[in-house]
């Protein structure tokens, strides 16, 4: 029954492959993480607000525009299927097994018309949330200006190498076993061994390698200190991939069908393999525990914080969050030559599709999320609280302010000049939107819905649900007030004191 809610689930949110274009991303998005310890897929914990699968996503379809994508779904397939959605371009396949990275590329490979395509194919894993685009452009460029039939990218370990997790990249040596020198192997890749399957190797004797006809030594302990590590990060050309792909085995310490096995099947063919490594090693880690996935979150966030240190005053470079489209948003304000005067306070919160300006202040813990667009000169106070749904608008005006722990929530417009003090309750949907005038103040513990309030009214310790409240002038120049104002109850006869 699971297996057919996720067949149909992949029908209703996959999109056709474009041929014309003749590179194909697979994203291997199957695995849960154990380690993680976490009910949550591995593939949708966020990375400084983002999930890292749609992470890959987005790095993939910057640095190649009209990319056909492939994510192999496995556990928690339902949750990763309805998080990424229907995109252009992109296709879902379902790894029923986890028979290992080498079986989710068969996987994939079967969603590939092969007699309409004869390009590249880029493998990726999911969980690498600081993946950019400007890496898999450099390794792109690598690899298509090369003669190399596959190629991986790989990284530096810095640490403890006992630490290191990875596949080591094996490389020829100067010399072979009997001490005839290879000048023109050394530095070849030759393969891939898993850490666990180096683990595995006996203490007192070598591992040794054949290569182009010439054999390698390699002392357990050299190859454990090896620091040259695999990314997980491939490119390969699609009738070799397709042609060697289905011979590999399981001939390793976890009875998995390795994808790394591939380099030494292509060497063994006589395809070429080369590697590349990215300008920062950041971009490679992926993450099997918590402590790894706080340590990436770091990095986002001092990434961000490099961006805006010089353009806005932010409070508190380890506690803040700023969406990176609202990043670029302010870098792109920043270009006008005006000065922003934007203070962000400590644990503030800006999300995806809030909207800045001049001088706008949040104080300490202010949250806003959704199409929330504020005015000028906006002050939001502590854990006061703005946002919407996505079919809805907050709008705030020029001159607002908005006090500490107010809940300002749905389609709503506030006028300019407004101030709305603290335990104010402000909401509207998209039947009934709320609009609050210019110049109106709101204070005491008053809650608003879907009402619309004229100018400069002042209003205090009232609820006002559904309802229109005109501003009327008295004779003597004054605006009538609204005070105390509370509907007729309802459900007052189920309601009885305590003798």
């Amino acid at each position: 029954m699971a297996n057919l809610i996720v067949e149909n689930l992949m029908k209703q949110y996959s999109s056709n492959l474009d041929y014309s274009n003749n590179e194909i991303a697979i994203v291997l998005a199957a695995g849960h993480g154990k380690r993680i310890k976490s009910k949550t897929s591995k593939m949708l914990h966020r990375i400084w607000g983002v999930t890292t699968v749609e992470r890959v996503y987005n790095a993939c379809k910057k640095a190649v525009p009209g990319i056909n994508m492939i994510f192999v779904v496995g556990i928690k397939a339902e949750d990763v299927i309805s998080e990424l959605g229907i995109k252009e371009n992109t296709t879902y396949a379902f790894q029923e097994e986890q028979k290992g990275t080498g079986h989710a590329v068969q996987v994939g490979l079967e969603k590939i018309d092969a007699n309409k395509f004869n390009g590249i194919v880029y493998v990726l894993p999911g969980d690498m949330g600081l993946l950019n685009s400007e890496t898999l452009d450099l390794f792109r460029k690598k690899f298509t200006s090369s003669n190399y039939d596959m190629m991986v990218l790989t990284g530096l370990y810095v640490g403890n190498v006992t630490e290191n997790q990875y596949g080591r990249i094996i490389r020829a040596k100067d010399f072979d076993i009997n001490g005839n020198p290879c000048p023109n192997l050394s530095g070849n890749v030759i393969e891939i061994i898993e850490y666990k399957d180096i683990l595995a190797l006996p203490d007192e004797k070598p591992y040794i390698t054949e290569y182009k006809g010439y054999k390698f030594s390699y002392r357990k302990q050299e190859l454990i200190e090896n620091r040259e590590f695999n990314s997980g990060v491939y490119a390969f050309k699609f009738k070799p991939l397709k042609e060697l792909i289905y011979s590999l085995g399981t001939n390793n310490a976890q009875n998995e069908i390795y994808i790394t096995d591939l380099i030494s099947t292509f060497n063994k063919k006589g395809y070429t393999v080369g590697a590349v490594s990215p300008a920062e090693q950041y971009v490679l880690i992926g993450f099997n525990n918590k402590s790894v996935l706080k340590e990436m979150e770091k990095i986002a966030r001092d990434k961000a914080y490099n961006k805006l240190k010089n353009i806005i005053e932010i409070e508190d470079p380890d506690d803040f969050f700023i969406d990176e489209n609202v990043i670029e948003q302010i870098i792109e304000m920043d270009k006008q030559g005006t000065p922003l005067d934007i203070f962000v306070g400590k644990g503030v919160y800006i999300g995806r599709g809030v909207k800045l300006n001049y001088n706008n202040t949040f104080k300490k813990n202010a949250y806003l999320n959704g199409s929330v667009i504020l005015g000028e000169n906006v002050t939001i106070y502590e854990n006061a609280h703005l946002s919407c749904y996505p079919s809805q608008t907050l709008t705030v005006g020029n001159n607002v302010e908005i006090l500490w722990g107010d809940l300002i929530k749905g389609n709503i417009k506030i006028g300019d000049n407004a101030r709305i003090e603290s335990s104010v309750n402000v909401t509207g949907s998209d039947e009934f939107p709320t609009v609050i005038g210019k110049n109106v103040l709101i204070k005491g513990t008053s809650y608003i819905f879907g009402s619309i309030i004229e100018d400069d009214i002042f209003i205090e310790h009232s609820v006002l649900i559904k309802k229109k409240v005109e501003r009327v002038e008295r004779k003597n120049g004054e605006i009538q007030p609204v005070m105390f104002y509370l509907p007729t109850p309802k459900g007052i006869d189920v309601i009885s004191d305590i003798q």
